[in-house]
């Protein structure tokens, strides 16, 4: 088997034991979701993720769990050719009290490569469940959450800390089929060089319209300040959403 047809076959199998993972999950769990993402056009970045898998879930005792995984293309490749690159943050997160809009997280992060995974200690503020903001947010039909990932370690030198942020808006107004979601990531006191701005942040919007039911067409503008060659980026694609 060619090493494009091992990788390609690699996001297969793991996509399914995603899928497999949530189908066991819904049996323990008070709710959730699982999204699989791909993206067949890249437009200025080839070495960027094609493929994403999203996992969330509502747990006992005011636990809650959430994944992503993003499958990573060669550089110098067509878009889902050779996969050979990965990225993950498994995230568990503990409401601190009944209604409360602050939990607390752990995150962890691992990548392709070595000496260069990243786990985190910090807080979430949802903001849009905030008694003096629930008005403004749910009449504006949006979520926003502010992770403050205050404790890192790794291999990296001094105290690198993170403000995450991450956001879901719908227009009932224009179409209930309609959303705009994303994150930013805001990463502070890094060792860089002189090249790389101060504080890098890497940013994903997604505009989603569900085609038919649970299947969404897909667009997503990404900015990665790390990527010294060409910060931007757009990938167009397909959603599948299970929801439970």
């Amino acid at each position: 088997m060619s090493l494009n047809s091992l990788a390609r076959f690699g996001v297969i199998l793991v996509s399914g034991l995603g899928v497999m993972q949530a189908n066991a999950v819904t049996q323990n769990t008070k709710g959730g979701f699982v999204d699989l993402n791909v993206y067949p056009y890249l437009s200025d970045v080839e070495a960027d993720s094609v493929a994403t898998i999203n996992i969330a879930a509502n747990l006992e005792n005011r636990f809650s769990y959430f994944s992503l995984t993003n499958f990573i293309n060669q550089p110098a490749t067509d878009e889902l050719q050779d996969t050979t690159g990965y990225y993950t943050e498994q995230n568990i997160r503990w409401q601190i009290a009944d209604q409360s809009p602050l939990d607390l997280t752990a995150q962890f992060n691992f990548r392709t490569g070595q000496d260069n995974d990243r786990h985190r200690l910090g807080f979430r503020w949802r903001m849009a469940d905030t008694e003096w903001l629930k008005e403004y947010f749910a009449a504006v039909h949006l979520s926003w959450s502010m992770n403050f990932h205050l404790y890192q370690w790794d291999s990296e030198p001094g105290h690198v800390w993170q403000i995450e942020h991450s956001f879901r808006m719908t227009f009932p107004y224009v179409s209930d089929r309609l959303y705009l979601a994303g994150f930013i990531d805001h990463t502070f006191n890094q060792d860089l060089p002189d090249s790389y701005p101060a504080s890098p942040v890497v940013w994903e919007t997604q505009l989603g319209y569900e085609v038919f039911e649970n299947f969404f067409a897909i667009a997503e503008y990404r900015v990665n300040q790390y990527n010294r060659q060409d910060v931007n980026n757009v990938a167009v694609g397909v959603e599948y959403l299970m929801k439970w």
